[in-house]
């Protein structure tokens, strides 16, 4: 039986972003930019979250004229589920940011 580990920053970060958005989708790029992350970081998150089932992808239905379709993403009832309780992890002192505005925002630079 595996082990349920507690979500990376990064990974709860993402999480709190998108369920930020409620049912609404998200580029990728614009998650890098809110919080702050390499896309090198961002996108395997994406990646394995998705895999699990706890977020959802389409391609973008109509891009702007002269720029190719982007991927989207948004969080399942799993992934809403998990974003919640990485939330109430946070409120209760646990390390998990509680929210979009906290989330990396404070790193040493």
């Amino acid at each position: 039986m595996a082990r349920a580990r507690r979500p990376s920053p990064q990974t709860a970060a993402v999480l709190t972003a998108l369920a930020e958005t409620g049912a609404g989708w998200s580029h990728g790029y614009d998650l890098c930019r809110t919080l702050g992350l390499k896309a090198g970081t961002v996108y395997p998150i994406l990646i394995r979250l998705t895999e699990r089932g706890q977020v959802e992808t389409s391609w973008e239905a109509d891009p702007p004229r002269g720029r190719p379709a982007r991927h989207l993403y948004r969080l399942t009832t799993a992934g809403a589920e998990l974003a919640r309780t990485v939330a109430a992890s946070a409120r209760a002192g646990e390390g998990a940011p509680a929210s979009g505005a906290a989330r990396l925002a404070h790193r040493p630079t």
